[in-house]
């Protein structure tokens, strides 16, 4: 389930246009402002919730007032429940045989992309990376049967074609379980886990 059925984003150069295009959006109709805030490389995130027609009036105000400082924006009438989610923090384990990753510069491309890819396909999303201590970029991360997870990598990739989004798309079939267990974690190369192999060399150290 979701709270709202449709969301709108949009991600701006700076933080001053940032919190007046929040503060406008707010104020033009009744929508749950979500999450706002900054992010690496300067951008300034605002993620709104609500009926189709109040984030639709919102949205369009939002546009209008960022003008040139809006990078890049996005509207999904009916978001996937497991989008939104993953868009507010949520996180699972690994638990099926392919592990898919679908990277890309700009963040409302990201989200739209994993929206069709979940809808276009039976795999979960395990996590979403929104920005943040990652360069401004965003990322997320598919779970399912290989040719599920086949499916949603070459959905997101044709719309990150569409959109000329650099990106960077990749498929491993049987991740290993070390790597599943760090996942799981956190991919934060600091923050991961010194995990021992079964011959006692270490995998990773952090």
């Amino acid at each position: 389930m979701k709270p709202h059925p449709s969301i709108a984003f949009i991600e701006l150069s700076n933080t001053a246009a940032g919190i007046y295009c929040a503060d406008a959006m707010v104020k033009r109709s009744p929508i749950a402002l979500l999450k706002s805030g900054t992010v690496s490389r300067g951008k300034y995130l605002v993620l709104i919730g609500g009926s189709v027609a109040a984030v639709d009036e919102a949205y369009r105000e939002g546009l209008q007032v960022a003008g040139e400082d809006c990078l890049d924006a996005m509207i999904l009438p009916d978001v996937h429940p497991q989008v939104y989610a993953a868009m507010l923090g949520a996180e699972k384990a690994s638990s099926a045989e392919a592990l898919g990753i679908a990277e890309c510069a700009s963040l409302s491309a990201n989200i739209e992309a994993a929206d069709r890819a979940v809808k276009g396909a039976g795999v979960e999303i395990l996590e979403m990376r929104m920005g943040e201590a990652y360069d401004g970029k965003g990322y997320t991360l598919f779970n399912g049967k290989l040719e599920e997870v086949e499916i949603a990598m070459e959905i997101a990739g044709e719309f990150f074609r569409q959109k000329s989004c650099p990106s960077h798309l990749r498929i491993i079939p049987r991740l290993h379980e070390a790597l599943a267990r760090q996942i799981r974690g956190s991919l934060r190369f600091h923050a991961s886990e010194t995990l021992h192999l079964s011959d006692g060399e270490q995998d990773v150290t952090g």
